[in-house]
Order: C-alpha cells, then sequence, then structure tokens
C-alpha cells in the first residue's frame, strides 16, 4: 500500500510539473485591407517589444494580395504585448521603399490602425495583448 501512495504522488507531481512547462499559445491572424492593388507581397512582421518596434521582427510573413486584401496567421504565439506591423511591397523588391525624407513610399500600417504623428507609429498605439484565446486583427492600409 505504501508503494502505491509513493507512485501515486509522483504522478501527480509529474502532470502538474508538465502542465506547468506546456507554454499557453494562441494564433494571431492578420488581415489586410485596402491594398492599393494586387501588385507586389504583404510583409508582415510580429512585434513583441518596444525598442525593436518597427526595426526586427520576432516572427514575420509575406503573403500574397488578392482582391486588394491579404491575411496571414501567426500560429502558436505564446500569451504576451505584442504589435503588428505590415507594407505593401507593390514594386516587390524586398523592402519598403521610401522617399529621401524617409518618408514610405509604399503603403503600411499597423496593429490597432495605429498611424504616427510627425513620425513613424508608437508602441504604445500598436499594442495589444494575447492572453487567453485566438485573436483576428484587421488593419486597413
Amino acid at each position: 500500500m505504501n508503494l502505491f501512495i509513493k507512485i501515486t504522488v509522483l504522478f501527480m507531481f509529474l502532470v502538474a510539473l508538465n502542465e506547468k512547462q506546456e507554454a499557453k499559445t494562441f494564433d494571431i491572424k492578420v488581415i489586410v485591407k485596402n491594398a492599393e492593388s494586387d501588385k507586389g507581397k504583404m510583409f508582415f512582421g510580429l512585434h513583441d517589444n518596444e525598442d525593436d518596434f518597427l526595426k526586427k521582427e520576432v516572427r514575420g510573413e509575406i503573403e500574397l494580395i488578392s482582391k486588394n486584401t491579404s491575411s496571414t496567421i501567426f500560429k502558436n504565439v505564446p500569451v504576451g504585448t505584442y504589435a503588428i506591423s505590415v507594407f505593401h511591397d507593390e514594386n516587390d523588391n524586398g523592402q519598403l521603399d521610401t522617399n529621401s525624407f524617409g518618408i514610405p513610399n509604399e503603403s503600411y500600417g499597423c496593429s490597432n490602425n495605429a498611424r504616427g504623428f510627425m513620425g513613424p507609429p508608437k508602441w504604445k498605439n500598436a499594442k495589444f495583448e494575447l492572453r487567453d484565446k485566438n485573436l483576428t486583427l484587421t488593419i486597413d492600409l
């Protein structure tokens, strides 16, 4: 009987440990509307901190555009604070083209439809929480 109790306690401990180690993850679906055309591709970036926002994404996707709309899904994203950036690479050169002042020549957008004033959108306006369910975000260019 004593061995049975020890095995049961060990089993319960292992189950609890395994559940704690399994990080909760969810999917983030991003839909971009109002692209100027179906030419080129849509670049999606998932950002997880203010310092790297619009500079370096933790995940990136490139998708085709159809009927001025594009979408992607970031799968198995851990619970946390994130922001999405997108740009329409209309000339298909793999980068966001800018003019001599650094102002984008191609359409772009961010989560929460955050817009910049005299500069790029800010993290505080684009960030959102991924907590307990899959999310679908819509960004208008």
